[in-house]
């Protein structure tokens, strides 16, 4: 059995783990792979060598530091396949699915290539008689990100290339259920010339996320994942004296009016809510028909839906895969259950699919329900998985008002051919990401990304300006270089003059 051990120091541990992890093949539902399960002492050995790295890497010109992204992006443009294929082997993700995430984490990279330029402060020269006063960003020491397994490349490049850049160093601790390509990205980062230490990867469970959020030698922590979790993290870090960014879970609406072009909309919705058979944080798992748009709506998503080829992640024909675990479809399976029971509408039952020599794998089919209420269970969770539930609504107003009073924030949109339809709801209605005929509201690299509400406990969003405020703290100067001659104390309150 294959063995996923940590990258400590640039170099992957060799000794035998005290404990391990199953890591699946998702479509034939086959352990595939053991991942080492990390001690405290093993977290301690990636901070310690982290903390090591840490001086010179932060001393390293900013230029250089850009240099070695540079590099690092251009392999990962060369690998950019073989990434994409690790991936979805243990992810269950269909290839060009998986190498649209590689995309989007490399565009981070991009941005972090430009650190020069985000590293800059202020200067304002003769703030008072030949005193000078200018602002500079820092790093803050060893940063450490914790992420999920629904994109185990992009979500962790949303934080340690920045991180890195800033010149901190870095521990990731990320999921335990598809851990090969943050091996795989840590060697890359060796080939691009990172020094030995700056970038670590522990693998684990909840004991090795709690060595990181205890360790008193990790200054600053980016998670994302649940939000009981997240809250979790954001408390139990910041007891710690711990800067946290934690990203927790969402239940993202789109919003259609009457006025939107039907075909256009129902096109959205599928490929939101199904792609990566919907385990994504921005998928739209919740639709909210307005007026008459309900039950055209239902009938083209349907019409859609049910000619999508799921089957596994290789077969260039699948269009959704399996989910990532057993669990995990069991889970989506019992959630569609107890949304018959609560009284809603199914209109497309994925239960009972079976993929033709796959019949151990993690598959569910695309699911529908229809006239859906808030009080349901389907809507006050977040089901993580192919389904997708429709509610309706009278008007615009009650439409934002449903997305707003809804506990998460992370992200909305709205279809319509009315423009001050669109602007009325990217104005009131109280969610981090908005689009507007645009599905899933993901921004690009060099703004930021982040919710409101129960979907981001911490004050700043991940990657873009958001993320170098995040991983570096401000330092104010104020400096005089006076001409020799007569000086005396003065007591008073330092006033300009």
């Amino acid at each position: 059995m294959r063995t996923i051990n940590h990258w400590i120091n640039g170099r992957t541990v060799d000794r035998e783990p005290e404990r391990t992890g199953p890591v699946y093949d998702p479509a034939t539902g086959q352990q595939a792979a053991q991942v080492a399960y990390a001690t405290g002492d093993d977290v301690d050995a990636a901070v310690r060598a982290a903390q090591a790295a840490y001086p010179a890497w932060r001393d390293t010109s900013v230029v250089k530091r850009a240099r070695v992204m540079f590099a690092f992006l251009a392999l990962l443009q060369r690998h950019r396949q073989e990434l994409a294929e690790i991936i979805a082997s243990e992810h269950g993700k269909v290839v060009p699915d998986a190498a649209g995430e590689v995309q989007r984490g490399m565009e981070v990279v991009e941005v972090a290539c430009g650190i020069p330029h985000l590293l800059k402060g202020d200067y304002s020269e003769n703030v008072s008689t030949e005193i000078d006063l200018y602002s500079i960003r820092q790093p803050l020491g060893v940063a450490a990100g914790i992420t999920p397994f629904n994109f185990p490349i992009m979500v962790p490049m949303w934080m340690h290339p920045i991180a890195i850049a800033c010149g901190n160093s870095f521990v990731l601790k990320p999921s335990e259920r598809d851990p090969s390509v943050s091996t795989r990205v840590a060697e890359l980062y060796a080939e691009a010339g990172l020094p030995d230490g700056v970038f670590n990867v522990v693998h684990g469970d909840k004991t090795a996320v709690d060595a990181v959020l205890d360790h008193p030698g990790i200054s600053a922590v980016s998670f994302v994942g649940s939000t009981p979790i997240a809250r979790y993290v954001y408390e139990r870090g910041t007891t710690h004296g711990k800067r946290v960014q934690a990203l927790g879970g969402a239940k993202n609406h789109a919003v259609v009016m009457p006025d939107a072009d039907m075909d256009s909309a129902a096109d959205a919705l599928v490929s939101a809510a199904y792609g990566s058979t919907g385990q994504r944080c921005m998928a739209i798992s919740t639709a909210v028909a307005v007026g008459r748009a309900g039950d055209a709506l239902v009938d083209k998503v349907v019409e859609r839906a049910s000619r999508l080829r799921t089957g596994p992640a290789g077969d260039p024909s699948s269009e959704m895969g399996p989910l990532v675990t057993g669990a995990a479809r069991d889970k989506v399976a019992g959630l569609i259950e107890t949304g018959v029971h609560e009284g809603a509408k199914l209109v497309l039952d994925g239960r009972d699919l079976r993929v033709e020599g796959h019949e151990d794998g993690f598959f569910l089919g695309p699911s529908l329900f229809d006239e859906v209420t808030t009080d349901m269970t389907i809507y006050k969770e977040e089901i993580f998985g192919p389904v997708l539930i429709v509610l309706r609504a009278a008007d615009i107003d009650e439409a934002i008002r449903m997305v707003s009073d809804n506990p998460y924030g992370n992200g909305t949109a709205i279809f319509t051919s009315n423009g001050a339809a669109g602007r009325k709801f990217q104005n009131e209605v109280q969610a981090g990401m908005i689009g507007v005929n645009i599905p899933i509201p993901v921004p690009m690299a060099f703004y930021s990304f982040g919710g409101w509400k129960q979907s981001l406990f911490g004050d700043l969003h991940v990657h873009g300006p958001e993320g170098v405020a995040f991983y570096t703290r401000g330092k104010v100067v104020t400096s005089r270089w006076p001409v020799p001659r007569d000086s005396a104390v003065e007591l008073g309150f330092p006033t300009s003059r």
